[in-house]
């Protein structure tokens, strides 16, 4: 029987150069997609998971983010006597317990593999996950959550994969399958950014994963990779060859990669059609900046 998965892991060091000047003062992890922060979205799915502990690795500069988790009394107090039970209701479900959630500096940025060996010590010996706020999943059972079942029966060390066209394969690790069975595929290892025309797969790995204790032993090499950074898909690979399973999970959903700009704007329209009091506005408006451009070409 597998220990079940309640810790996990969200790096969040990062500068967040592509949304500049707006990430010069505001983290863009709180950066909001509709009316959440992306962390947000990244921490829901990760409780729907059974998630009970959550570590952030962050960096100079990331105060608001550990606000944002922090109770606001003076906000709920205004929101009590004007009697918005709705809204402080919403707003205490963002908070995070005492003890639920823990904070460490990445001084140095050294790779999103660093950025995990840095939270080396809060995790026992146990499988945890990672979560990348930037992918945003859209899905009815939410992806950290069908990885968890299929972790499961599985066990060893997975990763939430999806199909990518071969011309974009050099953008992200991918899997060197060994044999497909649908949702899950088993794995001879993975690539990290290959070369154009080298990648083994078009099997892209997305940021999810379920990771056993070995991957961090691996990282304690600090061994430098694709970029000259340490990549964590080098300590998958390595903890595979010391006899570590590696899973792939191709998982049902929409993924939107709001670490670009333009993968920003399309989970803001896609999430914002999903919802019920925006949906027709937003809808309207889209249909007419449509026909408008068709009637000017």
């Amino acid at each position: 029987m597998q220990n079940k998965v309640t810790k996990a892991i969200l790096p969040v060091a990062g500068l967040g150069t592509r949304f500049l000047p707006a990430t010069k003062s505001v983290p863009k992890e709180i950066m909001t997609l509709v009316d959440r922060p992306l962390v947000q979205y990244a921490i829901d799915e990760a409780r729907a998971a059974g998630i009970k502990e959550f570590i952030f690795v962050t960096s100079r500069g990331k105060g608001a983010l550990e606000d944002y988790f922090d109770a606001a009394p003076q906000l709920e107090q205004q929101l009590r006597q004007k009697g918005k039970d709705a809204l402080l209701d919403l707003l205490k479900s963002t908070n995070m317990d005492s003890g639920e959630v823990a904070y460490l500096r990445q001084h140095k940025p050294l790779g999103l593999g660093h950025a995990v060996w840095c939270a080396r010590r809060l995790i026992a010996n146990e499988p945890f996950a990672v979560i990348l706020p930037d992918d945003v999943i859209a899905a009815e059972q939410p992806c950290l959550a069908q990885m968890v079942e299929a972790h499961a029966e599985t066990g060893g060390n997975m990763v939430a994969a999806m199909e990518v066209p071969e011309a974009r394969t050099s953008s992200y690790g991918i899997l060197d399958v060994a044999e497909d069975m649908g949702s899950v595929v088993s794995t001879r290892g993975m690539v990290e950014k290959p070369a154009a025309g080298e990648a083994p797969s078009n099997l892209a790995v997305i940021g999810r994963y379920i990771l056993t204790p070995r991957v961090l032993q691996k990282l304690n090499r600090k061994k430098a990779g694709a970029g000259g950074e340490i990549q964590l898909t080098d300590a998958i690979a390595d903890a595979r060859d010391d006899g570590d399973d590696v899973w792939g999970y191709r998982f049902r959903g929409e993924r939107f990669d709001c670490g670009s700009k333009a993968g920003f704007l399309q989970a803001t329209v896609a999430f914002a059609l999903a919802r019920d009091d925006l949906r027709d506005d937003l809808a309207r408006y889209l249909a007419e900046v449509v026909n408008a451009d068709r009637a000017a070409q």
